[in-house]
């Protein structure tokens, strides 16, 4: 296997009495699977904790990391923030660019998408919002007329700086894609594919009931705030998929320098990070006790019908039930993926070479120089 095109991540971590991911009512998010409830955590938590994780191995680490920013505000805070002019020609300048960046209905807070730009973006339009309040020179007729005569152009002009620039839209963008109504040109197809992860087993959860004690109570001390909140354990299964010439594209011209060190991380991240509300009262920190990586050239598998019919709820039972799966496959498809694994088990997996995290994620690091 000399030039592999994806590189497949699977997972198995154990969270006892936590709150991983909420939905819209305070609990935990649930997926029915088999005919069975599990709960789940989903993609985008997965991925916002990896993006942000302040580590060791954090994305933002690797040298020549360009960050991004997603947010309803970024014209507000990122460009017209520092910038020094009279606010009459602030007040002419602004809207135009909410409009350019956010769509027609930019100007009203409410009505913008919560958009993702990377900082080499926000660095273009502020050194434009600069320009044309100097050419304005205090005229906010002069910075109107200036500002709608940008604003016609701003597609062309800024997919020129796009072109021109590597990681336009950061890291961020890179990885994850990014999508933007108002200028279709500025998508950016995600390479890091992430599933939803589920519990290999039926859910496991509880209602927590506690309290709050005053402790200046005049009269005896008891309870003054008196609160359920929902605690969930499981083991969960996850999967990861990154298209490995989708990533060096999207990299672009920082592709030879940045593609094996992100590849490198992100296995520390999968690995190590744990999603999670409520930190202070579950510490829902955990590491994989199973992850197996496979680089190979055929369309990418998850193993979830593993545990389509529910298992044990420990990791050796899991990961044995995921190596059988694995098995099965090979004899019907025998795709001849290259594999490495980490376990804290005794679980064998034929033709795979067991390695520590260190290990797996230098060898993930080796794969885009395998490109052809």
């Amino acid at each position: 296997m000399n030039n592999p095109r994806f590189l497949q991540i699977h997972t198995l971590t154990t969270y006892p009495a936590a709150l991983l991911n909420r939905d819209d009512s305070g609990l935990a998010k649930r997926l029915p699977y088999g005919g069975v409830i599990r709960t789940r955590i989903s993609s985008q938590c997965l991925k916002r904790h990896w993006r942000i994780a302040e580590d060791p191995h954090a994305l933002s680490a690797i040298d020549g990391a360009s960050l991004a920013f997603r947010s309803r505000e970024l014209v507000s805070r990122k460009v017209f923030g520092d910038l020094e002019a009279p606010e009459a020609v602030i007040d002419k300048l602004e809207p135009e660019f909410q409009k350019a960046v956010y769509g027609d209905k930019g100007t009203a807070k409410s009505a913008r998408q919560t958009l993702l730009l990377g900082e080499r973006e926000l660095a273009w339009l502020s050194a434009e919002a600069r320009r044309l309040a100097q050419e304005a020179n205090g005229d906010a007729a002069q910075a109107a007329t200036l500002a709608a005569g940008w604003k016609k152009d701003f597609q062309k002009n800024i997919k020129v700086m796009r072109e021109a620039t590597s990681l336009p839209g950061g890291l961020t963008g890179a990885l994850f894609g990014r999508m933007v109504t108002s200028d279709p040109e500025a998508n950016i197809t995600a390479p890091v594919h992430v599933a939803h992860a589920f519990t290999v087993h039926g859910e496991e959860s509880e209602s927590d009931y506690f309290t709050a004690v005053d402790d200046l109570a005049e009269d005896a001390p008891g309870a003054d705030t008196i609160q359920e909140t929902e605690l969930t354990s499981g083991l969960y299964y996850g999967y990861v998929v990154v298209d490995l010439d989708g990533l060096k594209r999207n990299l672009g011209l920082a592709a030879d320098d940045l593609a094996g060190p992100v590849l490198h991380n992100l296995i520390h991240l999968i690995a190590e990070v744990s999603p999670g509300a409520k930190l202070g009262s579950t510490a829902p920190y955990s590491r994989a006790s199973f992850m197996l990586a496979e680089a190979g050239d055929r369309q990418p598998r998850s193993l979830a019908e593993a545990f389509q019919r529910p298992v044990a709820s420990d990791p050796a039972s899991a990961s044995s039930a995921l190596v059988k799966h694995l098995a099965a496959i090979d004899a019907a498809y025998a795709t001849g993926e290259e594999r490495r694994f980490l376990s804290l088990h005794d679980t064998p997996v034929d033709g795979a070479q067991r390695s520590t995290l260190k290990e797996l994620a230098e060898w993930a690091g080796t794969l885009p120089g395998r490109l052809s």
